[in-house]
């Protein structure tokens, strides 16, 4: 005699595990605002444990969406990218959408409008720009579905096109004004790769920090974000006895920069202050521990996801409010400058 076969899962089953009812099971599943996060991560507990899965083809014909949410993602191991990454995918399951991601490349012209038909034929009903880069052209898509671009790019635009670059200015200003605050007379900053928006919005803080304070702007130095690129502008800087600040625009760079003080006997904090950004796991174990600026990756994905999501589902005004995503982390490599006799 055959065995009876298993019924799989249902939401009634996942509404009994969890205490709550099947309306409240199909609002976390929807995504939908209003449930607590006590409730939701009841529900997906429960959903975890009894092995339960939504019907998302029948859910596409029924809505006319795939409860889906693409990336196109810069491939890169890079600390601020990779964090990016993962917060998203977090996030997007945490709200109830699955998730596709497609990297493209640095340099990879038409990239990103080859990653974004490869969703679109995966079925998504928003697709997530995550750090864009300037590749010298516009952008020419015309997905039909929302777009949260996390920076801008040329050609981008349009009704479902939605722009939320993270606070790539307010730290450059920050990190320069920080400096500046501890009586420098000015800050020297080495940069990240110029078709970078991120780079670009750190060099626009910087300057707009020293434009406030009247202080002189020095010439920049421009790195590639890895430790050998700041240990060349470093010795550049160990070798002009002015030099008494440094903003590093994140902390790979400013380990190659420490390299190169250290070896021209430039001590940090004493003769120079040093500051990166992003934060590094360690960053806090550098000799000294670096002062830098904390990206809040969950609060800038949560904002441009929750706006995203409005448009995906035509519910506008229940997004998440905009709240700072970047702030100072003080520790031992920034000083106020030494008297000079």
């Amino acid at each position: 005699m055959s065995e009876t076969r298993r019924r799989p899962p249902g939401s009634t089953d996942v509404a009994r595990l969890a205490g709550v009812s099947q309306k409240t099971v199909s609002r976390v599943m929807n995504g939908e605002p209003y449930v607590s996060d006590e409730i939701r991560e009841r529900v997906l507990a429960a959903a975890r444990e009894l092995g339960y899965r939504r019907n998302t083809a029948a859910r596409a014909l029924n809505l006319g969406r795939f409860h889906r949410i693409g990336v196109v993602s810069l491939g890169s191991a890079l600390y601020g990218p990779a964090s990016q990454l993962i917060e998203l995918e977090r996030r997007t399951r945490a709200i109830g959408y699955a998730f596709s991601v497609v990297n493209t490349l640095e340099g990879d012209d038409g990239g990103v409008a080859r990653a974004v038909e490869s969703l679109l034929e995966q079925g998504v009903d928003g697709i997530v720009l995550s750090e864009p880069i300037d590749v010298g052209e516009e952008l020419r898509i015309e997905p039909g579905v929302p777009v949260l671009s996390l920076g801008p790019l040329p050609g981008l635009a349009g009704p479902d096109v939605i722009i939320n670059s993270p606070s790539n200015v307010d730290a450059g200003r920050e990190a320069t004004a920080h400096l500046l605050g501890l009586g420098h007379a000015t800050v020297w900053h080495v940069a990240g790769p110029e078709r970078w928006w991120a780079s670009r919005d750190r060099v626009r803080g910087w300057r707009a920090a020293l434009s406030a304070a009247g202080a002189p702007e020095p010439p920049m130095l421009e790195g590639d974000w890895t430790p050998a690129s700041g240990y060349a502008a470093g010795r550049v800087l160990a070798a002009d006895p002015e030099v008494t600040a440094v903003f590093v625009a994140n902390d790979d760079m400013a380990i190659g920069v420490l390299r190169a003080l250290a070896e021209a006997g430039r001590a940090v904090p004493g003769q120079v202050s040093v500051v990166g950004m992003d934060d590094i796991p360690a960053a806090a174990y550098l000799s000294p521990p670096l002062t830098t600026i904390r990206q809040d990756f969950a609060a800038s994905v949560a904002q441009g996801l929750a706006l995203l999501v409005e448009r995906i589902e035509g519910r506008p005004g229940t997004s998440a409010p905009d709240l700072p995503t970047t702030h100072l982390v003080k520790r031992q490599s920034t000083r106020p400058p030494e008297e000079k006799t």
